[in-house]
């Protein structure tokens, strides 16, 4: 294997300028614009009103050197199978990561990237879950260096299995340093309809929201509440129908820049699978490439939100285990949108090992009541406190009473658990529909929780908890009958019966 020491591309230095100047722009805004207002009621001139500026262009050099020295003194290499890194200035650091614990590598294209065709690659292993960030990261190298580090662990793994199937004096060097195939399957990709339609039911305006609601917190000490305030209250006078425009127009604003964030982010979603790893790439400004090896998933989740389960559409969730704590793609949208009539064939080709049509054993009719009365004892207070300061209008507050009923007996229709051979799966709702598939062999715990109330009907709850992540995952179905309960618990022990067949229970 090469010794051959490759740098990273001259624009990871701008690539670390900017991921420091990010982590300072709030702080920046605030020390000039405070200090801009300052310069307005200020005539003397001194040069001590200066120091923020001072200030400010030191630090900004200071983090432009920092990103040039990281960016020389970062080297990779490849050794005695491994993937070697050097790095530091004041301190050298080496990091050695055998290539047989690299579990896959994500690519990044961003706006800085793209123009040079070059991509950030990190790489994760098997313990990555437990620290806050990836095992290694490549800031900016080419596609062709990106495909020779593929490559490499290619051929690595490729000497091990020679080396363990045919013995290390078989295993010539021709035979190993013949190129591996990568069989390459497209399995789904997005339509610019599904694309929209999942922009548009999404949960982004969220997001929007949150970051208005950050932006006006980092500007407290400048923004002129005061001010604002007595203009709203001006406002206010102009009647009911201006304020609900306005709310109305600020809403939509929010829909539709969520709608445009989506829609970048998804832009050219597809699925591919390429020997035993399920390959996602999206994006338009930035594009991303995520890698899952199918070994290391852990379960799938099927959830329906209301709106899109109205139409026909779900959206397909994998539990990944490893991965940094900051990862975003540890519960991965394999299908962040697709209509549940057509996914079965292609999670059949992708995970052959599990049931995605089993018989459901749903929740007892007796158990109607332990799935609203709670919600309704404690709403009554509510409804009776608005009913009483805002009246009259606030007798609308009684619709929550059949409303919280009727989500109850939703959730009690969905509830229910099938057994089969190597599988458990559950289906619950709180208000969006959740479907788990979860393997034997990957379940980390299995709890069953009886309350004196449910004991007195013979029910119980049950949950479980796979490794995804660092945090991990897990299901929960609330008062099933606890014969099948206990039927799961006697399967999931060690000497429980193996013989259960698919779909046919004990």
């Amino acid at each position: 294997m090469s010794k051959e020491r490759y740098q990273l591309h001259p624009i990871s230095a701008v690539v670390n300028f900017v991921k420091g100047l990010k982590d300072l722009i709030f702080p920046f805004v605030i020390i000039f614009v405070a200090n801009g207002f300052q310069g307005k009621s200020s005539s003397d001139g001194h040069w001590t009103n200066y120091i923020p500026y001072i200030i400010g262009i030191l630090v900004l050099t200071f983090i432009l050197i920092s990103g040039i020295i990281k960016w020389k003194r970062f080297v990779y290499w490849f050794e005695e199978d491994e993937l070697r890194i050097e790095y530091g200035l004041f301190v050298k650091k080496k990091r050695y990561i055998p290539f047989e614990r690299i579990q896959s590598f994500n690519y990044t294209e961003s706006i800085l990237h793209r123009p040079f065709k070059l991509v950030k690659v990190t790489v994760e292993t098997a313990g990555s879950g437990s620290t806050t960030e990836a095992e290694a990261e490549l800031t900016a190298i080419t596609k062709e260096a990106a495909k020779q580090i593929e490559m490499e662990l290619a051929f690595a793994k490729k000497r091990k299995l020679s080396k363990t199937s045919i013995g290390v004096e078989e295993a010539t060097e021709s035979h190993l340093d013949e190129e591996p195939k990568n069989e390459s399957v497209t399995i789904f990709k997005m339509t610019m309809k599904d694309i929209l339609i999942l922009a548009a039911t999404s949960g982004g305006i969220g997001v929007v929201f949150s970051g208005v609601a950050v932006f006006m917190t980092q500007f407290s000490d400048i923004i002129p509440y005061d001010v604002i305030y007595d203009e709203v209250v001006v406002f206010l006078k102009f009647g009911f129908f201006i304020i609900a425009f306005s709310v109305f127009a600020f809403l939509l604003l929010s829909w539709i820049i969520s709608v445009i964030l989506t829609t970048l982010n998804y832009y050219q979603f597809t699925i591919i699978q390429e020997n035993d790893q399920i390959v996602l790439t999206r994006g338009l400004l930035e594009k991303k490439k995520v890698t899952i090896p199918i070994g290391r998933v852990q379960g799938v989740r099927i959830v329906e939100n209301p709106l899109r389960q109205l139409f026909g559409y779900c959206t397909v969730i994998v539990e990944s285990a490893g991965g940094s704590i900051d990862d975003q793609d540890k519960k991965i949208r394999l299908f962040p949108l697709v209509k549940k009539s057509k996914i079965k064939q292609p999670l059949n080709q992708l995970f052959a090992d599990f049931d995605f049509e089993p018989v459901w054993t749903t929740s007892p009719k007796r158990a109607k009541p332990f799935y609203y009365r709670l919600d309704f004892i404690w709403v009554i207070p509510v409804i009776v406190g608005i009913s009483y300061f805002y009246y009259p209008y606030g007798l609308f507050s009684l619709l929550l009473g059949p409303i919280f009923v009727l989500l109850g007996l939703w959730q009690h229709r969905s509830a229910g658990l099938s057994l089969a051979r190597n599988q458990l799966s559950l289906r619950y709702r709180s208000i969006s529909k959740y479907t788990f598939f979860i393997e034997k062999k990957r379940m980390q715990s299995l709890e069953m929780r009886q309350s004196p109330f449910q004991k007195r009907k013979a029910l119980a709850s049950i949950e479980t908890t796979i490794k995804s992540g660092m945090l991990g995952a897990s299901a929960q179905v609330d008062h099933l009958q606890i014969e099948d309960i206990e039927e799961v618990m006697t399967w999931y022990e060690p000497s429980g019966n193996p013989d259960i067949e698919k779909g046919q229970p004990q």
